[in-house]
């Protein structure tokens, strides 16, 4: 039975990410220190050991016999970063450190990153290729970048294979309350729970390309699992399909108001074109008719 460590598998990815293994028979190792997960999100069949992935000493016996990291663990908070970037940079830059290092001590053959699309910044051009230029407008998401370069530093150096997966605006079960992962649905389906007004930043015209939870854990298998994929590889992950704010507060409903724009990317949009080749991934997940049963989910107040 192959074996799989996973960062930060108590949170929002992470967590969606072991029940996945554990559903195909794998043998799952949670390290997770509870800053942002929810221990009641960790699968009862996963061994799970609360540390910091900052802390090198307490995280590295528990490398040892693993077939490979899914490293998800970050501090995923964007606003907080440009107020104080301190804290997520030991987390998302000396935590992916620590992780790649204790993958090397322990001679893991493969490593998948969790990255961001917010690596691109704003753009012009799109769709957001791999080949675009980095310009990241956060430290969070100068901190993914550099999390990024790390690992094909670590395939050029010590031959670890590293695949790196940027995600675009993630949804679906166990979604985060706040951070860099928070989005404009779970925003909005809390305001209409609670009978507030939705708040859109801006004009609300600007626009994102939104993937379900459960395509970014199989983009996360397929990467594990396909070993003729070339260590050090980037692959956007995200259906290739925008919709604005504002179309997202309609299929949401209720009444809206308008708050000041947020320092933000205007547009994002993937180019999944590699992932489909190299993984031979596809969306699966339907947006609108996920976001359909949200809704007559609620619970309203």
């Amino acid at each position: 039975m192959p074996k799989y460590l996973v960062t930060g598998g108590a949170g929002f990815i992470g967590s969606n990410l072991v029940d996945a293994l554990i559903k195909n028979g794998m043998s799952v190792t949670v390290i997770d220190n509870l800053s942002t997960g929810k221990k009641e999100n960790i699968n009862p069949k996963a061994k799970f050991i609360k540390a910091d992935i900052c802390n090198l000493k307490k995280i590295q016996p528990y490398f040892k016999n693993i077939n490979g990291v899914f490293h998800v663990a970050a501090l995923p908070r964007v606003q907080p970063s440009i107020l104080n970037p301190l804290a997520p940079n030991e987390a998302n830059v000396t935590g992916t450190l620590n992780v790649l290092w204790a993958a090397k001590i322990a001679k893991i053959k493969r490593v998948v990153y969790s990255s961001s699309s917010s690596v691109y910044g704003n753009s012009k051009i799109l769709p957001f290729k791999e080949t675009l230029k980095p310009n990241p407008l956060s430290p969070y998401a100068l901190q993914k970048f550099i999390g990024e370069e790390y690992c094909k530093l670590f395939s050029k150096l010590y031959g670890i294979e590293t695949v790196s997966l940027r995600y675009f605006n993630v949804y679906g079960p166990r979604m985060i309350k706040s951070g860099a992962y928070v989005t404009a649905i779970k925003i909005f389906l809390g305001q209409r729970e609670r009978g507030e007004p939705l708040t859109i930043a801006g004009n609300g015209k600007q626009t994102r390309d939104f993937t379900h939870v459960l395509d970014v854990v199989n983009a996360n298998i397929l990467a594990m699992q396909n070993y003729k994929i070339r260590a050090g590889e980037t692959l956007n992950i995200g259906p290739g399909k925008s919709y604005s704010i504002n179309k997202i507060a309609k299929m949401i409903g209720g009444k809206t108001i308008r708050i000041p724009p947020r320092t933000e990317p205007r547009h994002t949009l993937a180019d999944n074109t590699l992932a489909k080749k190299l993984l031979g991934w596809r969306p699966k997940e339907n947006l609108e008719k996920t976001i359909k049963e949200m809704v007559a989910g609620l619970t309203y107040k």
